[in-house]
């Protein structure tokens, strides 16, 4: 009887913690949606926790505001990320399994270096990049945004270590030995057993690439080709006079809609990849 209700007492402490996280993460997600149906005179008297009436006005002043291309810095960012995500679990996938799979002398001596430009931080690169960009005519252009994201060693090594507990080389032996291509093992036999790692991956990709600023504001130029990230700095940055609150917090809605749907798209991938046994050996 003790046990019973310690378990009980156990099971209503851990939702009471559940709703409390849950709350926290949801509460920042409600004031963003109350502030984006607040005018900016509204927003200077104070907090309010119920909404206003200037959300299509706000939108409007948003997508009507000639120096300030919204829809076509979202659709920048969106090619942007889908690209960078895309490309990063894809190729990242394809290296992990090539060291994985294979067995060469430099093996270790290529999993090393590949580790230690994961500790490299961005900022030490980016002047080499930004004139290395330059030189190649890729300067203002979303091309220096796309091309880097193959290679990342972050998710390289995420992958690697998903291989190594989901992944018998029996399988890859099995494939070559029934006459199957080593990328039509890859594409139709390992790739389907990494899709929740790749799901994962690649939302992290495609919420890094959308947020990422610093890379873009040293490459863009032109209003045409900034992304999101860009674009609500460039708000954020206006004359103090032409200064609105209530288009900032309505641009950084309408900026985390795509980040939404791509999770929905792809929760179910992970949730699936934590009951995913995987054909072990």
């Amino acid at each position: 009887m003790k046990h019973i209700k310690n378990k009980r007492a156990e099971t209503i402490l851990a939702y009471l913690v559940l709703i409390v996280l849950s709350f926290l993460c949801l509460f920042f997600f409600y004031i963003l949606l109350v502030n984006a149906t607040r005018s900016h005179a509204d927003l200077q008297k104070g907090f309010s926790w119920l909404p206003g009436n200037y959300f299509l006005e706000n939108l409007k002043n948003v997508a009507n505001d000639g120096s300030f291309p919204m829809f076509k810095g979202i659709f920048n960012s969106l090619v942007v990320s889908t690209c960078s995500a895309a490309l990063c679990t894809y190729f990242s996938a394809l290296t992990a399994y090539g060291l994985y799979a294979y067995q060469f002398k430099l093996k270790k001596v290529a999993f090393t270096f590949i580790m230690a430009i994961l500790v490299m931080p961005t900022q030490v690169t980016a002047m080499g990049f930004l004139r290395l960009m330059t030189n190649i005519g890729l300067y203002d252009s979303l091309m220096p945004l796309i091309i880097p994201s193959i290679a990342s060693p972050a998710v390289f090594y995420f992958m690697y270590s998903y291989l190594e507990s989901s992944l018998p080389l029996s399988l890859v032996e099995a494939a070559r030995i029934d006459g199957s291509g080593e990328f039509m093992t890859f594409n139709r036999i390992v790739l389907p057993i990494m899709k929740p790692a790749v799901a994962v991956q690649a939302i992290f990709t495609f919420v890094g690439s959308w947020n990422n600023y610093f890379v873009p504001a040293l490459i863009i130029q032109s209003k045409d080709k900034m992304t999101v990230p860009i674009l609500i700095a460039t708000l954020r940055g206006a004359d103090y006079m032409n200064f609105d609150m209530g288009k900032i917090y309505m641009m950084i809605t309408v900026a985390i809609v795509p980040i939404i749907i791509v999770y929905l798209l792809l929760s179910k991938y992970i949730i699936a990849g934590i009951t995913l046994g995987g054909v072990k050996e």
